[in-house]
């Protein structure tokens, strides 16, 4: 999700305190990475309407597509994408997420399993071959703007002609998340963002969907791994006072997408 990442050299600390080397060029998620358990209540809340995957479908159809989940975390979106694609490969870098992936992937049913796999390897190395996918997404990881040149150069690598490439990002221009998100990064320039993805290529297709968590102690706990502490507290005050916002947040998203 939106959490921003620092660069670090040495290895990758899950909640439970394992270190795991961490492959070259990778950037931590201190979110999934150290709270992955309360990364899921996020994932189980982010989106419940569909309106992400409703506007994939429309700009290019997933069915009997081979298709890549780059950054694939714990697996989350891999039974949903094996349901309609031909083939589903998930990318990760963190050992631990990819262990859980795996695990998950063991426990669908078989012909679905026999679908996906789960791969060790980052957006800027992926272990794919030339050519080998028609649809990949990427949602809140590593396409954050400049900086993600050497991941885009995979995309043109690994991309077929005809295909597509979808990255989820935050709308930091509107929404009760957008605010947020910018108080907590007064520095962060959706301009200069919005500018690094047209000379690329790409298009902009804005969102707004529901952060809809099941308890207000949920929506509290994923606000507090999604931002800084001052940051958090300022959102949280926010909540207390509006029970509107009480287990559910709007949220705007930009879905950045070109085809190849």
């Amino acid at each position: 999700m939106p959490a921003r990442r620092r660069p670090d050299a040495g290895a990758g600390v899950t909640r439970e305190g394992a270190v795991s080397e961490a492959l070259p060029g990778v950037i931590p998620s201190p979110n999934i990475w150290r709270h992955p358990a309360v990364y899921e209540t996020e994932n189980e809340g982010v989106d419940p309407d569909g309106v992400i995957d409703a506007a994939m479908a429309r700009l290019r159809p997933l069915a009997g597509a081979d298709i890549v989940d780059i950054g694939c975390g714990s697996g989350f979106h891999l039974e949903r994408l094996a349901r309609v694609g031909r083939s589903v490969v998930g990318i990760e870098p963190h050992a631990p997420l990819v262990e859980l992936a795996r695990r998950r992937v063991s426990g669908l049913p078989p012909e679905l399993a026999a679908r996906v796999r789960v791969r060790r390897g980052t957006a800027q190395r992926m272990p794919l071959p030339d050519r080998s996918a028609d649809v990949v997404q990427a949602r809140w990881a590593y396409f954050f703007g400049p900086g993600c040149e050497p991941g885009l150069a995979e995309l043109d690598r690994v991309v077929r002609h005809g295909g597509a490439a979808f990255v989820v990002d935050v709308d930091a221009t509107r929404s009760t998340f957008g605010r947020w998100f910018t108080a907590a990064l007064p520095r962060y320039d959706p301009a200069a963002v919005e500018r690094f993805w047209s000379r690329h290529g790409w298009s902009r297709e804005p969102l707004t969907i529901r952060w809809a968590m099941p308890t207000a102690q949920d929506l509290a706990d994923v606000v507090r791994i999604e931002l800084a502490p001052a940051g958090a507290e300022l959102a949280l005050a926010q909540i207390a006072a509006d029970d509107r916002l009480a287990t559910e947040v709007d949220y705007a998203v930009n879905l950045w997408w070109r085809t190849f």
